[in-house]
């Protein structure tokens, strides 16, 4: 009988008809239901070159139909499902009822293996289900989905296989329950080896597999089943009812998913994930009224919620519990502990990891991993810039602009995610709603969220400020540092972005991550693992700007003097590096119509541009994952929050296995072995968990503590030193206590300090600077050496003047010619960058302040990175086996900020020496300093205590314009970019806001 070939008819008469048969069917008893003839299987031999073992694709998760649609792709193609009847468990009863057998049926699928326990009952009425749905898909009911099952049935003349009659009341001896066994097996067998029943709704519930149960990132298989699920639990208030008791939940039939870091549960009639509970510390399952408030209850409990669940019965909810834990004790047990500072992420052993000094590297490493991407990108960002070119010069046209990137790879069928700041727009304008909208129009494979900080959520004001920008911020090449800055008109542009213009005040985390392969840190973010959708293994971390390089004057290539036609119009020369708010000067003024991103907003002629300096990272395989499950906690939770999205077009996100981390499908090249664990400061506001996290402040404590000869520190700001009053974090008093530590046990130890010599405000630091931005100095300088809870203040209490043996202050400068006019700007560090012994660094996106550290406030995210592999160094004067990362990382910063790029850099080798810290760390900042402060006259400066100084100092002559040629030569002895921090300046004044001032009516902890 062909199925095939049937009129279509379409009458409302039919349909009326089609309707009645339908619920005829549904109700038919189909105990003694029987069709004669033969049935087949759609066997093919292994061999057969028509079967091919495919993996369903990870993409296949955004994909997800109704239970009970045509043509869903459940199993692997080509691959045979084999059965077997393990065991046979007899449970007897006092009651007058029958003895029950319960049968542990094991089912192999490719690499799948798992286990299902059904009474023979059970098998009953899954038979019967088949026998009606053998009836019914006889039957031409005109409908577009019985019409397309029909048409997809394949001829199946063998005989459909029986189960066995004998009562499980007669099965009584070994033998009996042997043949029993081996009968069911064989049922099964022949079952699942014919398409028509094995492709049923039916067929998949009774074996307890769906649309993700197969697919090879998601990890082993766990259980699944049909359960009722209660709403409500959330740990946030908001998302719960407000009343108590059982007239407040709501019940409904979900399928739930169990994987090694995660269970999840889906709407059997749209098949949309409806929820997702990560695995961590807290992860509890109970089991019972007392726990649960529901009879044959189940309790799932997380740092995010506690979910309660209903089954049939308390022997079936005692089950599920059972294999739940079981399966995420074997699978996922690194989920369940708490590890090393807090974190929410083991310590990763062997993992490839890679840093990166200032931005041009990681750009080009971030354009490349997205370009190889091939299911998921993800990003997060405190502001990012669509238009931005992530390769320098622009010589293939807009291929490697952002935008451009994001829109090719979401044409391919790559999923792009982006988590933004939602900044209050009053207060700040870096139009997060321009990046939302631009980067959602380009295809519907990009979605992007925002999502507030803590205190943009409370008190909304302005002085919230910003974060690290991991994707945005233009790379300064070391090639053209001072094109940056200053060079011929048309050809200066830099970029800087606002990352931090309002000076992190609200830091978010900055991560991208690829396919979970690789993940970047900027603070550069990572891939999905900082750019989810290269692959599952890779991340990169980083600060933010300048190239590898460093800023150095630039060798001028004759290519980078041919222009590039884009549809922006033509770029020239220089203008190839920075294109239109590229060139900047935050502190000179902010950024203004960023919906414009190619016009200009300072004078480029008489306007230096201010280069930016940062430190990024990437690292690959379970740590990329790890930083990939950050983001998928927070872009879950705020789905959850936000109504706006809700809907299925905005999905939840799915951590990937980390069985498969292992697989690295890309790799970031110049990449080396390391230990690696990810660190973050989240709370309930920004990852709803029911404690905060501030991992990374434990391991700046920690690691400086037990540091044995020098740290290294690059940050964008410097508060700490607590007095638990205004300040909390307590990084400065660890610095100080250490060095006290080596004082006393006559040790001869460094600390190195790199920050910028001005916060990132807009102010005119000739009239003393704007509010917010002396507000900042004085935090600043209350940690490094003004009031007795400073560093030197604590210093000095115990050793006197000897401090300077110890603790060096640093700040980065820079000069250039600019219209025929030499001119001088600060080179800001934007970086978050300690480094220990050689051995040891964090680099993240976490500032060292209580915004960035204290965990509750900005969410951050850093990654601490050990080394394993070694190589042949000098310690103090003695032979040391130095980390391959972490002292091939300070030696670039070396080289960079004291100016050895090109020169040898045996001077630099031994960073404890009285020789290197004395002779070249100090000499070369002091030597600097002065030279800059006799041709500039720069600000800040020591001989300026107060603002009456400050008017005198401005209004004397200054040598650059006075005499250039004297000054020229002058310059000429400058060596590196390393200038001493100015202790004095503006000592004598009040920094903090005035009353009566904006700034002043703020909470203080909005600048700490």
């Amino acid at each position: 009988m062909s199925l095939k070939n049937e009129p279509r008819v379409n009458t409302s008469a039919l349909q009326k008809i089609a309707a009645d048969m339908s619920n005829l069917i549904e109700n038919l008893d189909t105990r003694e239901l029987h069709f004669e003839g033969e049935e087949v299987d759609y066997d093919l031999s292994p061999s057969d070159p028509r079967i091919q073992e495919v993996y369903i694709p990870f993409s296949a998760i955004y994909k997800t139909q109704g239970f009970k649609e045509p043509n869903i792709q459940t199993y692997l193609s080509g691959c045979p499902i084999k059965v077997q009847v393990l065991e046979v468990e007899r449970f007897t009863s006092t009651k007058r009822v029958p003895s029950v057998n319960l049968y542990t049926i094991e089912l192999t699928h490719g690499e799948f293996k798992w286990q299902v326990k059904r009474k023979f009952k059970h098998f009953q009425e899954f038979h019967r289900e088949l026998l009606k749905y053998k009836a019914f898909i006889r039957i031409p009911i005109p409908t577009r989905r019985h019409t397309f099952r029909r048409q997809n049935v394949k001829e199946e003349p063998r005989e459909m296989p029986a189960l066995p009659r004998t009562s499980e009341n007669m099965i009584r001896q070994e033998e009996q329950f042997f043949s029993r066994r081996k009968q069911l097996e064989d049922y099964l067998t022949k079952l699942l080896k014919m398409p028509m029943y094995r492709n049923y709704h039916a067929t998949t519930e009774f074996l307890d597999i769906s649309q993700l149960s197969f697919i090879h990132d998601l990890g082993p298989k766990g259980i699944e089943g049909m359960i009722m699920k209660r709403s409500g639990g959330h740990r946030i208030p908001g998302l719960n009812c407000c009343g108590q008791g059982r007239a407040c939940y709501r019940w409904a039939k979900r399928w739930l998913i169990v994987k090694d870091s995660f269970l999840l549960y889906m709407k059997p009639d749209s098949g949309a994930i409806a929820f997702v509970l990560l695995v961590d510390k807290e992860f509890r399952v109970m089991v019972g009224r007392k726990e649960t408030e529901t009879k044959y209850g189940l309790r799932i409990d997380n740092l995010s919620r506690t979910l309660i669940l209903k089954c049939n019965s308390y022997r079936h909810a005692r089950w599920w519990g059972g294999a739940i834990e079981e399966f995420i004790q074997k699978y996922g047990p690194d989920f369940l502990k708490d590890h090393r500072f807090g974190s929410y992420a083991a310590i990763q052993e062997n993992t490839l990891a890679k840093w990166y000094v200032n931005a041009k590297g990681y750009f080009e490493d971030v354009a490349n991993a997205m370009e190889e991407a091939k299911e998921e990108i993800f990003i997060t960002d405190w502001w990012l810039s669509p238009e931005i070119f992530l390769k320098r010069p622009v010589v293939e046209g807009n291929r490697w602009r952002l935008d451009c990137i994001l829109k090719r790879k979401a044409q391919q069928g790559v999923r792009i995610f982006i988590m933004l700041y939602k900044e209050v727009e009053l207060a700040l304008g870096i139009n997060s709603e321009y990046s939302k909208r631009t980067l959602m129009r380009l295809h519907p494979n990009i979605k992007a969220e925002t999502t507030e900080s803590m205190e943009s959520l409370c008190l909304k004001d302005k002085n919230e400020s910003n974060k690290d920008l991991p994707i945005l911020n233009p790379p300064d090449d070391a090639t053209s540092k001072l094109k940056g800055i200053g060079k011929p008109s048309k050809f200066s542009k830099f970029s800087l972005y606002r990352q931090l213009h309002r000076h992190h005040l609200h830091d978010t985390d900055s991560i991208s991550s690829i396919d979970s392969a690789s993940s970047y840190c900027n603070h550069c973010r990572s891939r999905q693992n900082l750019i989810h959708g290269l692959k599952p293994h890779l991340k990169f971390f980083r600060s933010s700007s300048e190239s590898e390089q460093g800023l150095t004057r630039p060798n001028v290539d004759t290519a980078s003097l041919q222009s590039v036609q884009t549809r922006v119009g033509e770029l020239h020369g220089e203008t190839r590096f920075w294109h239109g708010k590229d060139y900047c000067n935050f502190v000179f003024k902010d950024w203004v119509q960023l919906d414009k991103p190619f016009a200009d907003f300072i004078d480029r002629h008489s306007t230096p541009r201010m280069p930016w300096h940062d430190i990024a990272s990437a690292v690959h395989g379970k740590a990329a994952r790890d930083v990939a499950r950050h983001f998928i906690q927070r872009w879950n939770f705020t789905k959850i929050m936000k109504p706006k999205y809700r809907s299925l077009s905005y999905p939840f996100l799915l951590p990937k296995s980390q069985t498969t981390a292992h697989e690295l499908k890309y790799q970031v090249p110049g990449s080396v072995h390391a230990n690696v664990q990810l660190l973050r400061s989240a709370a309930d506001w920004s990852a709803g968990i029911k404690y905060h996290e501030e991992s990374i402040h434990a391991a700046y404590v920690y690691v400086i503590e037990n540091s044995k000869h020098y740290i290294y520190i690059e940050n964008q700001f410097f508060i700490s030193c607590a007095d638990d009053r205004v300040v909390f974090n307590r990084i400065g008093n660890a610095i100080a206590q250490r060095i006290l530590k080596a004082h006393r046990g006559s040790q001869r130890y460094r600390v190195y300090v790199v920050i910028p010599l001005l916060p990132g405000f807009e102010g005119d630091i000739s009239t003393g600077g704007g509010n917010a931005l002396q507000a900042i100095m004085h935090f600043n300088y209350r940690t490094m050496c003004r009031g007795e809870n400073s560093i030197l203040g604590q210093l000095k209490a115990e050793i006197g003047n000897q401090w300077i043996n110890y603790i060096s202050f640093c700040g980065l400068r820079t000069h250039a010619e600019l219209e025929g006019n030499l001119v001088t700007e600060l080179i800001y560090v934007h970086s978050k960058l300690l480094i220990a012994d050689d051995n040891t660094v964090i680099i993240g996106s976490a500032n060292i302040n209580d915004r960035s550290m204290l965990g509750k406030r900005d969410s951050e995210m850093a990654v601490i990175v050990q080394d394993t592999e070694t190589v042949p160094s000098v310690m103090d004067g003695k032979e040391y086996q130095a980390g391959r990362f972490a002292q091939g990382l300070r030696l670039q910063c070396f080289r960079v900020v004291l100016g050895y790029l090109s020169g040898p850099s045996e001077d630099i080798q031994d960073p404890v020496s009285d020789k290197f810290f004395k002779e070249v760390w100090v000499s070369t900042a002091a030597r600097n300093a002065t030279i800059y402060d006799k041709v500039f006259r720069c600000l800040p400066n020591d001989e300026v205590h107060n603002l009456i100084q400050l008017r005198d100092f401005i209004s004397k002559p200054i040598l650059a314009k006075e005499d250039p040629i004297r000054a020229e030569e002058e310059l000429k002895k400058i060596r590196g970019f390393l200038v001493q921090f100015p202790f004095y300046f503006l000592s004598e004044e009040n920094l903090l806001p005035s009353v009566g001032t904006k700034e002043a009516m703020v909470p203080m902890e909005v600048w700490t």
